[in-house]
C-alpha cells in the first residue's frame, strides 16, 4: 500500500469506529435518556435511513464531477455537526435535524471513500483493496461498540453527550487526515466499456451488467444483512427461544469469522470467476437458513438449537468474508472511466434500500410466521446462486476473473518472442 492507501484505510477504520460508537445506543439515547419517547426514537432512527436514500441519488454525480476528496470532506463535517448537536439535543425537533445531518453525512463517506480506493488501486490490487476495508470497518465497528457500551451510563445523559462529542472529534480528525491525501488516477481494465450513451444515471441504466448486479445487490443485502438486528434476531428470541446474551455471542462469532478468515478467503477469491463466488455465497447462506430453521423448528435440544442459531451467524461472516473482495471491485470494473463515483453511489443507494425494506418486512415475519420467514429467506440465497450466475454470462473475462484475463494477456504478449535458450551470444 502506498501512503494514499493508508490514510484511506485509516479514514474506512475511523468512521466504522465512530459509527459503532453510537448507532447501536440511538433508541436508548432517545427514547430513555431524553425522554423523548419510542415513537420519536423509531422516527430518528427512519430519518436517519430516509436522509441516506434522499442524499445518495445526488452523491454519486457530485463525485465525478467534483472528485471524491471534497466531497468526504464535506460528508465528514456534516457528519460531524450531527453528532455533536444529537448529543446536545434536549427536543425532538433537533434530534430528528441532527439524524438527518449525521445519517446524510455517513451514507456519502461510503461511496466516497470507495472511489478513492479504485482511484489509488490497479485491477490487480483492487480485491485486497476492498477485504482490507471490510476487515477494518468490522474491527472499526466491533471496537467502537464495545468501548462505547462501557462509556454510556443511562442514569446520566452527560455520558451519552461525551459519546456523540468523541464520534464528532474522530470525524474532524480524519478531516485533517484526509486532507493529506493525494489520489492517482487509476487505468480502468480496458474491457470495462460504457454500454450505453448518455451520462450519468442514463450511462448506468444502459448497462446491463451494472443492472444485473444491482437487483443481485438488493436481494444480498435484503436476505443478509437486512436481517442481522431484526428478523433474524426476532426470529431467533421468538421461534428459538434464544436469550439476549446469546444473542451477542452470534453477533461476536460473525464478527469473529470475518476477522479471522477475510484474508485466508481472499486467496481463494482472487483465483475464481466472480460470479461463481458471488454463486457460492448463495448456497453458503443457504446452509446458513437451514441452520437457523433446525435452530427454531427442529425438536433438538437447547443446546443444539443455541449452536445452530450461532453457527448461521458464523456462516453470514463467511459470506461476507467472500463477499468484500469480489463484489465493490466488480462495479469499479463495470465503471466507465471517471464514473466510478458514479456507480458506487448507485450501489450504496441499492444497499440503502435493501436495508430498509429487510427489516420492515422480515422483522413482522419472523415474530409472527417463523416458518415461513425461514423459508422466504432461504429461497432468497439461492436466487442469489441463480442471479450470480446469469450475471456472469455478461461480464467480460477481464470483470469476472480479472486475474485470469492478465495472466492471458502476458502470455499471448509473449507468445511471438523466440526462446531465450535459442539465441547465441552473438544474436544470431
Amino acid at each position: 500500500m502506498g501512503a494514499a492507501m493508508r490514510r484511506i484505510h485509516v479514514g474506512n477504520a475511523l468512521s466504522a469506529f465512530g459509527l459503532g460508537f453510537t448507532v447501536p445506543y440511538l433508541y436508548v439515547y432517545v427514547a430513555q435518556v431524553r425522554d423523548l419517547g419510542a415513537v420519536t426514537a423509531g422516527l430518528v432512527l427512519a430519518v436517519f435511513a430516509v436522509a441516506a436514500l434522499v442524499v445518495l441519488p445526488f452523491a454519486g454525480r457530485t463525485i465525478v464531477r467534483r472528485g471524491p476528496l471534497p466531497v468526504l470532506l464535506a460528508s465528514l463535517v456534516t457528519a460531524a455537526v450531527g453528532a455533536l448537536s444529537l448529543g446536545l439535543a434536549s427536543s425532538a425537533q433537533t434530534a430528528l435535524l441532527s439524524a438527518a445531518l449525521l445519517g446524510a453525512g455517513q451514507a456519502v463517506m461510503q461511496p466516497a471513500l470507495a472511489t478513492m480506493i479504485v482511484d489509488c488501486s490497479t485491477a490487480e490490487t483492487r480485491s485486497r483493496a476492498f477485504a482490507m476495508q471490510f476487515f477494518l470497518q468490522n474491527l472499526g465497528l466491533g471496537v467502537g461498540g464495545l468501548i462505547g457500551g462501557h462509556l454510556v451510563d443511562t442514569s446520566r445523559p452527560a455520558s451519552f453527550t461525551l459519546l456523540f462529542a468523541i464520534e464528532a472529534a474522530m470525524f474532524l480528525l480524519l478531516v485533517v487526515v484526509m486532507s493529506t491525501v493525494q489520489t492517482p488516477r487509476a487505468p480502468k481494465i480496458g474491457d470495462a466499456a460504457p454500454q450505453g450513451g448518455g451520462t450519468g444515471w442514463k450511462q448506468l441504466l444502459g448497462n446491463r451488467a451494472m443492472v444485473q448486479l444491482c437487483v443481485l445487490g438488493f436481494v444480498l443485502f435484503f436476505a443478509c444483512y437486512g436481517q442481522f438486528e431484526s428478523g433474524l434476531s426476532a426470529y431467533g428470541v421468538e421461534a428459538a427461544g434464544i436469550s439476549t446474551s446469546t444473542l451477542g455471542t452470534a453477533l461476536a462469532a460473525n464478527t469473529a469469522v470475518i476477522v479471522v478468515a477475510q484474508f485466508a478467503v481472499l486467496r481463494f477469491v482472487e483465483r475464481k470467476k466472480r460470479s461463481r463466488v458471488i454463486a457460492a455465497v448463495g448456497l453458503i447462506w443457504a446452509v446458513a437458513w437451514a441452520a437457523a430453521a433446525y435452530a427454531g423448528l427442529g425438536h433438538g435440544s437447547r443446546t443444539m438449537a443455541t449452536a445452530a442459531f450461532i453457527s448461521t451467524y458464523g456462516l453470514f461472516g463467511l459470506g461476507e468474508a467472500m463477499l468484500s473482495p469480489t463484489v465493490a471491485p466488480l462495479v469499479a470494473d463495470l465503471a466507465p472511466a471517471g464514473m466510478a463515483g458514479q456507480y458506487n453511489s448507485a450501489f450504496a443507494l441499492v444497499k440503502q434500500l435493501a436495508l430498509a425494506v429487510g427489516p420492515a418486512i422480515g422483522g413482522p415475519l419472523a415474530a409472527s410466521l417463523p416458518g415461513p420467514y425461514v423459508v422466504t429467506f432461504l429461497l432468497c440465497s439461492l436466487g442469489i446462486t441463480v442471479l450470480a450466475l446469469r450475471l456472469g454470462r455478461h461480464l467480460t473475462p477481464a470483470q469476472d476473473h480479472p486475474s485470469s484475463a492478465k495472466s492471458r494477456v502476458v502470455t499471448q504478449g509473449t507468445a511471438g518472442l523466440p526462446d531465450p535458450a535459442e539465441i547465441s551470444p552473438s544474436g544470431v
